[in-house]
């Protein structure tokens, strides 16, 4: 049989490298893609086929296809799963902000999805879209991280349906609280926007909170990436899969709860309950 193939974006750590990992175990053939060289190096250490890689450079995805093309011939799982946290108030953050964390968590999708349709075509391969519970239900501090996880969701359920004539299937997962570097770099973005003369500096302490909310009893990377492993490797694969703490729990809220009583659990969780 063919060695299967497989693309993951993202993969300087965390999920990304878990998943890596997982699938090189389960004898995939694994390109993977990081930013920064001294990540390359790692990755080309571990094994991987390591692919230098800004998810929003047009130019740099023809090339990762014509790559590919040349190397696979086709590609039997892409896992679209480069993406970050911008954290802290809708408003501090502004238009900017809201520019650059759709570019990367949702139009770079679309971009990566686009260029190599052509080699998962070949392969009637699957699509893998790393969506977020956070898009399911929107939180206080996240504005824009959980409106382009909730445009993720929608994109998915549309592009599945295209697919389905090119007998590619796609499966969307939303993880919930991950151990993984994604607290670390949410942080960060929150402190970027953390400043004394800000509405919201009262409150610094819930967007901290909130920065830091993927980081409460984190499912393991590894267990993560075997489950969907797992998932890719049925023969009949679901379509949405939730895994890790909160995974199950956030939507069922967002589901059940009255709205006025969500909006007074999350104002208190992130110190809002107050006036300003």
């Amino acid at each position: 049989m063919t060695q299967p193939s497989v693309f993951i974006s993202g993969c300087s750590s965390g999920i990304g490298r878990a998943l890596a990992a997982a699938f090189q175990g389960a004898g995939y053939r694994v390109w993977a893609s990081a930013r920064k060289a001294e990540d390359l190096v790692a990755l080309e250490a571990a094994g991987f086929n390591a692919v230098q890689l800004d998810v929003n450079d047009g130019a740099a995805l023809e090339q990762l296809a014509s790559r590919l093309e040349q190397e696979a011939g086709g590609l039997d799982v892409l896992i679209n799963n480069a993406g970050y946290g911008a954290m802290g108030p809708l408003l501090d953050g502004g238009v900017d902000a809201l520019r650059r964390q759709f570019e990367t968590n949702v139009f770079a999708l679309v971009g990566v999805t686009r260029a190599l349709f052509p080699l998962l075509r070949r392969n009637r391969g699957l699509v893998v879209n790393i969506g977020s519970v956070s898009g399911v239900l929107a939180t206080p501090f996240a504005g824009a991280y959980c409106a382009s996880k909730a445009a993720v969701h929608a994109l998915s359920d549309a592009l599945r349906l295209e697919l389905a004539p090119f007998a590619i299937e796609l499966m969307e997962v939303q993880p919930g609280a991950i151990a993984s570097s994604f607290g670390a770099n949410a942080s960060r973005e929150a402190e970027q926007l953390i400043a004394e003369g800000s509405p919201w500096w009262p409150v610094r302490d819930g967007i901290r909170a909130r920065a830091n909310a993927s980081e409460d009893n984190p499912t393991p990377t590894e267990r993560f990436a075997s489950d969907l492993l797992a998932a890719v490797q049925r023969r009949k694969r679901p379509q949405l899969l939730r895994l890790g703490n909160g995974s199950r729990t956030m939507p069922l809220m967002a589901a059940l709860l009255p709205r006025g009583l969500l909006a007074l659990l999350l104002k208190k969780r992130f110190g809002l309950n107050v006036q300003l």
